[in-house]
């Protein structure tokens, strides 16, 4: 009989600068530190919990698309700065992050991956290893990277974007850290290049999107890629300790194909926990904000 694991639910526990404070009728209304946004939210098709008198005397910034790729930011006040900053803080770590108000919706963070945040920063510090190796695959303006390396880990970031790599050592500075390794280029090839090394690492975090391109034009569609690469990652994982976070935002995908994913690429597998993350409006309503899969493995320690 096959080994059934647990679909968990999880939700940041430690933001202090993040608040949801409600969604619904396919928005989200939030705080990111002292401004208050309306975003648009694909997931929320239930009806708003406050209503559209108490979100429109709340807001300073909304966002109103025009198309499925563009909008235009709309502030109550145009003095309002389009630029601010963050900070996230757990038990063992601090970062700050610069957010903006971006050509598409976006900020500059997804406050629901502070769950794995955790996770990144909880391994690194039960390791044995005095500088465990960190590969952080998609790795956007890279909060995870910058919690990595707070925590005392070796860490390569690889995004193909390099405005976005820009943002990242934008946010590296701002929180006080230095030596993250840069990497432009496509997670595929660069992975690929890794196996040929022979180089091997005790953290890997990917969070790939539905659709994405390699700064060479490389095409990336989820479903069609996300099996070699994850038949490839796990061979440049420590064999002796490690911890692996795969976190994805795609309509459809299911925990249970992740733990698929995981099970197929690594059969033996040890610790795997798998659920969805989701965030915690203050209205009252959940917001399921994608799917994970991640395990680690520690030395066993001699007697």
């Amino acid at each position: 009989m096959s080994e059934i694991t647990n679909i968990q639910l999880l939700t940041p526990q430690h933001w202090k600068d993040y608040e949801l404070i409600d969604c619904g009728d396919f928005e989200k209304l939030e705080r990111f530190g002292k401004l208050i946004l309306i975003r648009p939210e694909p997931q929320a098709v239930w009806p708003k919990t406050l209503g559209d008198v108490e979100w429109n005397k709340r807001y300073d910034i909304k966002f109103k698309g025009r198309s499925a790729t563009s909008g235009e930011w709309l502030k109550k006040n145009s003095k309002t700065a389009d630029r601010w900053h963050v900070e996230y803080k757990n038990k063992e770590v601090a970062i700050k992050l610069r957010l903006g108000l971006t050509s598409f919706k976006h900020v500059g963070v997804f406050p629901e991956q502070a769950v794995n945040w955790d996770y990144i920063s909880d391994s690194v510090r039960l390791f044995e290893t005095a500088q465990p190796k960190v590969l952080n695959l998609f790795a956007y303006t890279g909060g995870a990277s910058l919690v990595a390396k707070a925590a005392g880990a070796d860490t390569t970031h690889v995004d193909s974007i390099k405005q976005v790599v820009t943002w990242a050592n934008e946010n590296q500075e701002l929180s006080g850290i230095d030596n993250i390794r840069w990497v432009v280029e496509d997670a595929l090839k660069f992975v690929k290049r890794e196996l040929k090394r022979g180089n091997k690492y005790n953290g890997i975090i990917l969070d790939p999107p539905a659709y994405g391109h390699g700064p060479k034009g490389e095409k990336w569609k989820l479903e069609d890629h996300i099996m070699e690469m994850m038949q490839d990652v796990v061979q440049l994982l420590d064999p002796e300790e490690h911890f692996l976070i795969l976190n994805t935002y795609s309509l459809g995908f299911s925990s249970v194909i992740v733990e698929n994913l995981i099970r197929t690429s690594l059969p033996h597998v040890e610790n795997l926990e798998i659920g969805e993350l989701y965030l915690q409006a203050t209205a009252g309503p959940k917001l399921p904000l994608g799917v994970f899969g991640k395990f680690r493995k520690m030395k066993k320690r001699s007697k």
